[in-house]
């Protein structure tokens, strides 16, 4: 490319001396009457494999570009999206971390067109060797023109009254630098516009629309930074004035200036034998070069502009996850055979942002193979415990023991192998069925007897049959997401609409996604966020005999650890111990009969419930 830009730099030179042959030979034979038509042929021919010479020049450089060009738009959106995934939710919890991502994110759309600053990615740069190249061509020529023949402050009042109407323009509109107070106005405007827009357009925030009347504020919401951005609420008298300068300018200044353009060439022309040819390559030659300088002072202001998002890219990629444990500390999971032993002590975390502690001083002991149920009312931070447990957020002060081994010390990818869960905000894909369930083993994902199974140990397959296609069943969720190995429909027949399925049936589809893993031997961790809370009662206890029986081996010996988080006491009662959760932290641990026997908290709230 470097190569290709710096011969491609100097063709507008040769394209000019090629084109001032033609003119100086059409010259003499109109000035001597006598047409040399071999000469003027020899020309034309010598013209035209220059065109074809370059035409081949640029194709050949346009397409080594657009390889390389979408080689590196491959590479940076690759590693993009690589460390979005790589990143956790603590690491994407810093404030810093955002705002370099973001920056990140800024340099890989500027390779697509879509970069806030305009269209230009880092390799455009290599423009930047064509455009100084383009620009020492057209300086040699004026110089081999001009020079020795003219004196130099007769060049020098030739080439500033040339470039003044430039001048003058750049001192009326200055070119606005990135980062400026205009740029940030504007980007707030647009952010309120696009999130006025939004609210427009979701059907999430329709009920609350409705219900508080909020059409109004919206649409002048929008408006005001709408017009904002469009220019539409300048002040009339300023428009006026714009418009009366830019007449001036347009009619005057450019053709006041230009006819000073050619005073050198003029003089040349009066003292020496200066050919027209000499006159149109000189013309062209001063024109070019006031142009090119124009692209190439815009070009290296956006690679300096360009540097700056480049290096929050370069340091994106060296972003270490927070859960990740440094390698020296990593220890290898090894699975037990009786399921995960758990001991958690003096557990805190604190969420950022936050001044009250969701967890304090948390002490629980699960043995392995034992089921424990955590209750207690909303707020109480049950979720926010399995999520630490499942290491999807990392805890402040205390530890967590797992199988004797810190947790800190295992890789999170290393452990989720040996875990599956359902979430209380699990999510819904706009996919097939046998997409939604298939996620929860990517391996068995295109398996239909595997995903046929989970189906039947979720208790979902009255509900698959009921669908118009069965497990191919385009479903009508949260997050779009296809494959192109399932959930289209049959080459020829007609798309159907996604079928939109209730609370309880996406309850079932996400207890399915859990149970692709849940069998398997070396997952030795279920953990269920409220997993029945739209069930009714008899799925409840066909959810529950399925745990029971995939956390046994075949000699009903316990080869699983079950963690419920809960609020139905009823499912509580059948977990081995009971942890009851107040403000962050358990005052209550022990089986159903203890816990009723203490009289405390979780006693008076089972006796409330029946």
């Amino acid at each position: 490319m470097l190569v290709f830009d710096l011969v491609r730099g100097a063709l507008p030179a040769f394209r000019g001396y090629s084109q001032a042959l033609i003119i100086d030979e059409v010259q003499k034979s109109v000035l001597s009457g006598h047409f040399a038509v071999n000469q003027l042929m020899r020309r034309a021919l010598m013209e035209l494999l220059r065109m074809v010479g370059e035409t081949a020049l640029d194709g050949l450089a346009s397409s080594n570009e657009n390889v390389v060009h979408a080689s590196a738009r491959f590479f940076v959106e690759h590693a993009q999206l690589e460390y979005r995934l790589r990143a956790d939710l603590p690491t994407l919890s810093e404030a810093t971390v955002r705002d370099l991502l973001q920056e990140a994110d800024i340099f890989v759309r500027s390779f697509n067109g879509f970069s806030s600053f305009g269209l230009f990615s880092p390799l455009d740069g290599m423009r930047i060797v064509s455009l100084v190249s383009e620009l020492l061509s057209h300086l040699w020529i004026l110089s081999s023109l001009t020079f020795g023949a003219t004196p130099l402050p007769v060049i020098l009042v030739s080439v500033i009254l040339s470039a003044m109407p430039c001048m003058l323009s750049w001192a009326r509109n200055p070119t606005k630098t990135w980062g400026t107070r205009v740029d940030r106005l504007e980007a707030r405007l647009a952010a309120k516009q696009d999130a006025m827009r939004h609210l427009a357009h979701s059907d999430a925030f329709r009920p609350e629309i409705m219900l508080f009347d909020l059409g109004p504020w919206i649409l002048r919401s929008w408006a005001r930074a709408r017009k904002a951005l469009l220019g539409l609420e300048r002040r009339h008298d300023r428009a006026e004035r714009d418009v009366f300068s830019k007449m001036i300018s347009q009619l005057y200044l450019s053709g006041a200036f230009s006819a000073f353009e050619h005073i050198p060439v003029l003089l040349v022309l009066n003292n020496s034998t200066t050919s027209l040819g000499t006159f149109t390559m000189y013309r062209n030659a001063l024109q070019s070069l006031f142009l090119t300088s124009g692209t190439l002072i815009h070009t290296l202001r956006m690679a300096f502009q360009s540097i700056f998002l480049m290096a929050a890219f370069s340091a994106a990629r060296q972003l270490r996850p927070r859960l990740e444990p440094p390698a020296e500390r990593v220890v290898p999971f090894r699975p037990a055979l009786k399921g995960m032993a758990i001991n958690i002590r003096d557990l805190s975390f604190t969420y950022p942002g936050s001044n009250n502690p969701s967890l304090r001083s948390v002490d629980l002991t699960v043995s392995a193979g034992e089921a424990v149920a955590i209750v207690g009312c909303n707020g109480s931070g049950k979720t926010t415990l399995s999520k630490v447990l499942l290491r999807i957020i990392d805890f402040g002060d205390g530890e967590i023991l797992v199988n004797g081994i810190d947790i800190r010390r295992y890789r999170p990818q290393d452990y989720h192998a040996h875990v599956t869960a359902v979430f209380q905000g699990f999510s819904k894909l706009s996919t097939s069925v046998q997409g939604n369930v298939g996620v929860g083993y990517v391996p068995g994902m295109y398996d239909t007897d595997s995903v046929q199974s989970a189906i039947d140990l979720a208790g979902a397959d009255d509900l698959v049959r009921s669908l118009p296609d069965g497990v191919q069943t385009i479903l009508d969720g949260d997050v779009s997401y296809h494959t192109n190995c399932e959930g289209f429909p049959a080459s020829g027949s007609v798309p159907r609409k996604p079928h939109g399925l209730s609370g309880g049936e996406w309850q079932r589809i996400a207890i399915s996604r859990a149970f692709m893993r849940a069998r398997r031997p070396e997952v030795q961790l279920l953990v269920f966020d409220e997993p029945t809370s739209s069930l009714d009662a008899h799925a409840q206890k066909q959810f529950h005999d399925t745990i029971e029986q995939i956390s046994r081996d075949s000699d009903g010996n316990r080869t699983k650890t079950v963690v419920f988080i809960t609020h139905r006491l009823s499912t509580a009662r059948r977990a081995d111990k009971i942890a009851m959760m107040e403000s962050g932290t358990i005052t209550e641990f022990g089986t159903h009969e203890q816990l009723l026997a203490l009289k405390g908290r979780y006693a008076a709230m089972y006796h409330a419930s029946i």
